[in-house]
């Protein structure tokens, strides 16, 4: 076999060492997990994977966790290798799917290895950007089960920043696919990185003077004299993000993007600081008229006279915009580039502007180190802070990153903050858990040998077990939580005889919701359905809700209400809260069915755009999920009049 030289350079570029050692590598038809820090030139690896097949006339994969990170993939990709190269799969959206790279989100790569798509069968690398995700209690099993699904031929490059137990991880891969897989590791940021916080009184500092101003203030004061006491302590505000903003000014320490775990406070903020500077000089604000001008030129009118719109128009004037997923696309592409040509001085963000997008900044700052993560308020933990912070300092540009969060002195618990921002010490665990859908197609697509070895696979047994995962009596616990699940599958008429009834086939094609949506549309229920009713039914499925949210306007129609009256008095259906919030989402649903526009239906919720525009992408999701599952034609075509009442409610919103 003759040796390839090391390739050195690539894309004009002196590799790093383990750039190369990556390489390498892959050339020698290795998996490759790669752990180093954000900025350091990981995706570099990627790149050259995707232009080697290309030329070679293979498939590659790249997943990322977010569909704002695969949009963006997708774009730079079209770019880097042309349109006709590069396709996007992201559940509403499909651009061109014979492309010879696919980029998608995760959840679709898992679903497609899942059901032994005939896509996967010719794939050289799937690319996992990111894959520290498989960490996430609620989708981290996605991750686990696409390389556990995967076909043999399949070689895999994970992405991540840090990845403590990343040889642990890879000893994983190489037990259950049988190949080798290399770790590559990267400790040195190409710009330093100093962790620093901001303190009301002290200003600028780090960590450890916070502590002892902390001590200090437990001491009493004299200063204050009541008739029932001597003395008290102080009372000390909470740290103003002006404030902070205003002192890296003065320091020549812009641009800085500015998380908040809030999307309220990423708008609220950025007003707040526009009233108070104007970051540009004349001709930046030159330059940001131009690129404005262009950006919306081809934009319907009603879009530019949304109050986001103007209002992101008036702030961008001045240097200072903000990004979270609740602002139309055409919005954060506005931002972005603004943000790239430097002419966005400060940027209020939210956490997901942190994932994988290639926008650093001199310094980032953290409104607080606390967040609600859907179940309660929570420090951070080392991976999503050094995930945020790891965006500060642009390579080339600064010889330095800052990242300074901001401490409320009184309730701070320093010990627990010094713990998490030190250093990246959270280890990947597997999150496995078995799904209905899972479930059903283990028994659909393997024997019951096959399933045994399946369920051991798991990075839970081998985390838990070691070297010896594989062994049958290792795998009772799961073993049985599977069995509970085919018991319920067979209770419901899903699983009969270890195979599959009609209702369960139509199941096993449905990857969220999967038993709600088959008894919904696998079953009578939907014979006496129209169009709107569809509708109604799959916004009320998909819909998020969150204590904010207001509805107005309600349209309630005859058949929406015989609809409430079939579900109330289904055995099965019956049991589901999400159908209580039907009449609301009548509010939005059918305007959008009696061909409102888009920009018409925003007075009747208090939805944000963004939101608004992914709850009518995740309704045709799941009517793309049900046509594909269906073979009844006449529900396959009041399916696709659902998604053209949806399309044409959407026509001129960047939606993608």
């Amino acid at each position: 076999m003759e040796l390839k030289p090391p390739v050195l350079e690539y894309k004009g570029l002196i590799l790093d060492q383990f750039q190369v050692d990556a390489i390498e590598a892959i050339d020698s038809n290795h998996s490759v997990v790669v752990s180093a820090p954000t900025g350091s030139g990981k995706t570099l690896i990627a790149d050259y994977i995707i232009d080697r097949d290309i030329k070679d006339n293979k498939r590659v994969v790249y997943t990322a966790p977010i569909k704002a990170l695969s949009n963006q993939k997708f774009k730079d990709f079209c770019r880097d290798y042309g349109e006709d190269k590069i396709g996007l799969l992201t559940g509403d959206t499909v651009i061109n799917p014979g492309a010879q790279v696919l980029i998608m989100t995760t959840e679709i790569y898992h679903n497609m290895v899942l059901v032994k798509d005939e896509i996967v069968n010719n794939i050289s690398y799937v690319i996992f950007d990111e894959i520290h995700y498989i960490n996430d209690p609620e989708r981290g099993y996605v991750w686990e089960e696409s390389i556990i699904f995967s076909p043999g031929t399949v070689r895999f490059l994970c992405l991540s920043a840090t990845i403590p137990n990343a040889r642990e991880f890879a000893d994983w891969i190489e037990a259950i696919k049988s190949h080798t897989v290399v770790v590559v590791r990267h400790h040195e940021r190409p710009v330093p990185l100093h962790k620093l916080f901001y303190d009301v009184d002290l200003g600028i500092t780090t960590l450890d003077k916070i502590e002892e101003r902390k001590e200090l203030d437990r001491l009493p004061s004299y200063e204050y004299v009541t008739g029932k006491s001597r003395f008290r302590s102080p009372k000390i505000p909470p740290p103003d993000h002006c404030d902070l903003i205003r002192r890296l000014y003065q320091q020549a320490q812009l641009p800085c993007i500015y998380f908040t775990f809030s999307r309220a406070a990423c708008q609220k903020y950025a007003v707040e600081l526009e009233r108070k500077v104007d970051f540009l000089e004349p001709h930046e604000k030159s330059t940001v008229s131009v690129i404005v001008q262009k950006k919306f030129s081809g934009i319907a009118k009603e879009v530019n006279a949304l109050h986001t719109t103007q209002l992101l128009r008036r702030l961008v004037g001045k240097g200072i915009a903000f990004h979270h997923a609740g602002i139309l696309p055409v919005l954060k592409e506005l931002v972005e580039e603004l943000f790239s040509h430097g002419l966005i001085k400060v940027l209020y963000a939210t956490e997901t502007f942190a994932v994988g997008i290639n926008m650093p900044a001199k310094v980032v700052c953290f409104d607080s180190l606390r967040k609600f993560d859907g179940r309660e308020f929570r420090y951070l933990n080392s991976k999503e802070y050094f995930q945020i912070a790891g965006r500060a300092g642009r390579r080339g540009i600064d010889t330095e990153g800052k990242a300074i969060a901001a401490i409320h002195r009184p309730t701070a618990e320093i010990k627990k903050i010094k713990g998490f921002t030190d250093q990246d010490v959270d280890p990947i665990i597997s999150q496995f858990k078995l799904s209905y859908n899972t479930v059903l197609n283990l028994i659909k697509l393997h024997t019951d040998e096959e399933i045994d070895i399946v369920l051991a696979s798991s990075f839970y047994c081998f985390q838990t077990f070691g070297k010896s995962f594989k062994k049958k009596e290792n795998i009772f616990q799961i073993k049985r939580q599977f069995k509970n699940i085919v018991k319920v599958l067979e209770k419901n008429g899903y699983v009969r005889d270890k195979a599959l009834t009609p209702k369960g086939e139509f199941a096993s094609r449905i990857f969220c919701d999967e038993m709600l949506i088959s008894e919904l549309f696998a079953t009578e229920f939907y014979y006496r359905l129209d169009e709107e009713q569809i509708i109604m039914l799959l916004g009320a499925i998909v819909y998020e809700p969150r204590v904010a949210d207001k509805f107005f306007n309600k349209a309630v129609t005859k058949g929406t209400r015989q609809l409430m009256t079939m579900l109330s008095h289904h055995p099965f259906l019956k049991n589901y809260k999400q159908f209580r919030k039907m009449a609301e989402l009548s509010s939005v649903l059918h305007p959008c069915y009696t061909g409102k526009r888009f920009v018409e239906l925003l007075p009747n919720a208090t939805l944000l755009e963004g939101d608004l525009i992914k709850f009518f992408k995740q309704i045709q999701d799941r009517i793309g999920q049900i046509r594909k599952a269906t073979q009844d034609q006449r529900l396959i075509g009041m399916l696709r009049e659902c998604a053209d009442c949806i399309d044409r409610c959407l026509e001129g919103i960047d939606a993608v």
